[in-house]
């Protein structure tokens, strides 16, 4: 894409399905219209978006759906997605593998409606589901990264995903990288980009 592409996000005003793909605007040093529409908006706007959902990726106009591949996208417009198609195919599995946390928290925490049902998987989650996944994702980032980043020797935008997915875990657990030094070694990584430190400290906290 040349300099003069219009990107134009829309989203709710949270972290949600969004951010990682933000991240990687900022990281890349890329402008974009950042979209925040409160829930009366959406109403409007809903009919108006490929297949009635958020997040979606304007590009000159036209509108594109699809959280995982708008942030694949920009990735690799941004030179993010790996040095080669080898260190792709391995950001993509480190995604898909951070991805089953985020669908397993997602699914515990906003989606069973039952209260007793919803406290017993979400300690499940805690105490069984989370340590595994932990480690299996930790074990792919030492052998694809260099015990810092996730895939090769520099920041793709796997390491930002999995640093915006770390960042719901903390919230249910504050100690939950004590175990994890790859893990931990990686998240002090991103937060010190000098781009993503700019976006973080002037990010406004919000619910999700």
């Amino acid at each position: 894409m040349s300099s003069s592409t219009i990107y134009s996000l829309h989203y709710f005003n949270g972290r949600g399905r969004a951010e990682t793909i933000r991240l990687i605007f900022a990281q890349a040093g890329e402008k974009f219209e950042d979209l925040r529409h409160s829930p009366d908006e959406w109403a409007k706007l809903k009919s108006q978006m490929p297949l009635g959902q958020l997040p979606v990726l304007e590009i000159n106009g036209e509108k594109y759906p699809q959280s995982g591949s708008l942030a694949r996208y920009v990735a690799r417009q941004f030179k993010l997605a790996g040095k080669d198609d080898l260190e792709s195919f391995k950001c993509d599995i480190v995604v898909d593998t951070i991805q089953e946390i985020n669908e397993a928290y997602y699914e515990r925490w906003f989606h069973i409606k039952d209260e007793k049902r919803r406290d017993e998987e979400q300690a499940k989650f805690k105490t069984d589901l989370l340590p595994k996944k932990l480690a299996g994702l930790e074990t792919l980032m030492k052998t694809y990264g260099n015990g810092t980043w996730a895939v090769g020797s520099h920041v793709t935008w796997a390491d930002l995903l999995v640093y915006d997915s770390i960042q719901n875990i903390l919230r249910i657990d504050a100690k939950v990288l004590d175990e994890h030094e790859v893990l931990k070694k990686n998240r002090e990584a991103v937060e010190k980009l000098p781009k993503i430190a700019e976006y973080l400290a002037n990010r406004k906290e919000t619910p999700f």
